[in-house]
């Protein structure tokens, strides 16, 4: 990545369609958690793209271009929702097989664990869990103390904790 990363800083456009094709699954995941919506997803995929491109001179230390990519396409995805530009579909999600035989049931059950999950703590659990970003790089990319960020997961815990065991809700109160 890091020569991809020196050759897309040099405008190397090659070099930064492989660096974001490396980086695609990634954004998709972080944008999917925040808009819940696969055509706000790209687009702030899209927005981010175009930003990373034209400020990429800017970035000083190779190894933050994660992190960095990860706090525009953030910052992008909070745009749309201020903007109110975020669509709800009601349409109902078509029958999916569930088992061996339906590899995108990991994807549908972590996304339906995301959904009863307080947004607030959506972002956290993705990047940490889902991104393997450590509570330092996500207190940095987020603009907050380690505390904050290790509360907030400690609370995300304990929501999903409730939502799967509500016979355990009496433990928490």
């Amino acid at each position: 990545m890091n020569t991809l990363l020196r050759k897309a800083k040099c405008q190397d456009g090659e070099a930064f369609v492989a660096l974001m094709q490396e980086n695609m699954q990634s954004m998709y995941k972080v944008a999917g958690a925040i808009l819940r919506s696969d055509e706000d997803a790209a687009d702030a995929i899209q927005d981010t793209i175009l930003t990373c491109w034209e400020k990429l001179h800017t970035l000083k230390k190779e190894e933050y271009f994660r992190s960095w990519l990860t706090r525009i396409l953030i910052n992008k995805c909070n745009d749309i929702l201020r903007k109110g530009q975020r669509l709800v579909y009601c349409d109902s999600m078509a029958e999916m097989q569930t088992g061996e035989a339906c590899p995108e049931y990991e994807t549908v059950e972590w996304r339906e664990m995301l959904r009863c999950v307080d947004e607030k703590y959506r972002v956290i659990l993705v990047l940490y869990y889902a991104e393997g970003f450590r509570v330092r790089e996500i207190s940095r990319i987020l603009g907050e103390s380690e505390s904050a960020i290790k509360h907030r997961l400690c609370a995300a815990r304990r929501e999903m904790e409730l939502v799967y065991f509500p016979e355990r809700r009496r433990k928490w109160q």
